[in-house]
């Protein structure tokens, strides 16, 4: 349904906090997210899909624009379908750990400790493969244009790594170059591009990460006041 017509509605905010209240919280907030890690170790301990559906949904609230809502969330639990992407997957990364990547990128990845081999596709849970839609299709089958779609995909996607860490459950951002057979093996259509394979689960209880990864640019790096 096509609805060009500007119909307002009140807001609905969350409650003003006091504002020594909202400070702590800001300060609370800032510090559980810095406890976020990559983690690619993984239990393979269920998550029911209930749990799944209410963080994609949490994802899909994200803004974008036009409000288009351009990304479909392919999410995959099936033993058989995570083992031919697992496949699918190790094969690209043979080829960009063989020297597809060069020499430099290889060397920015020692610290963070990856190779080709990506037993996680398998063990975790769940995998969701983010797609975005490079235009969509409306009812009678013609284009419809999207607007900002990396974009709005992408604050999507931290939506969804957000709604997973506030619940205590691990993630693994994974993009294969190309991640082609991603619409081979989930069926996806023609206008949905692969942006990020997301691996979903709880962290095994030996899980490692790399030093490397701890260390994050300063306040004073990564902002200005003015």
């Amino acid at each position: 349904m096509t609805d060009f017509d500007y119909d307002p509605i009140p807001l609905d905010p969350p409650g003003v906090l006091a504002p020594g209240v909202i400070l702590d919280d800001a300060l609370a907030y800032r510090d559980r997210l810095a406890r976020r890690r990559t983690v690619r170790d993984f239990s393979d301990e269920p998550i029911d899909r209930a749990v799944i559906e209410a963080c994609v949904l949490a994802a899909g609230s994200a803004p974008s624009g036009a409000n288009h809502q351009p990304w479909h969330f392919a999410c995959v639990g099936d033993p058989d379908t995570k083992r031919a992407i697992r496949e699918a997957a190790e094969a690209e990364e043979q080829a960009f750990y063989g020297g597809r990547a060069g020499e430099r990128w290889l060397n920015d990845l020692k610290k963070i400790g990856t190779d080709a081999s990506k037993p996680f596709l398998e063990t975790a849970p769940w995998l969701i493969a983010v797609f975005a839609e490079r235009y969509g299709i409306d009812e009678s089958g013609a284009r419809q244009k999207h607007y900002y779609v990396p974009e709005s995909v992408g604050i999507a996607t931290g939506f969804l790594i957000n709604a997973f860490h506030q619940l205590g459950i691990a993630t693994l951002t994974h993009t294969p170059n190309p991640m082609k057979f991603l619409n081979q093996i989930l069926e996806r259509p023609s206008n949905e591009r692969p942006y990020v394979l997301l691996v979903v689960g709880h962290p095994s209880q030996t899980a490692m990460v790399p030093r490397a990864a701890t260390v994050k640019k300063s306040l004073e790096q990564i902002a200005t006041f003015i």
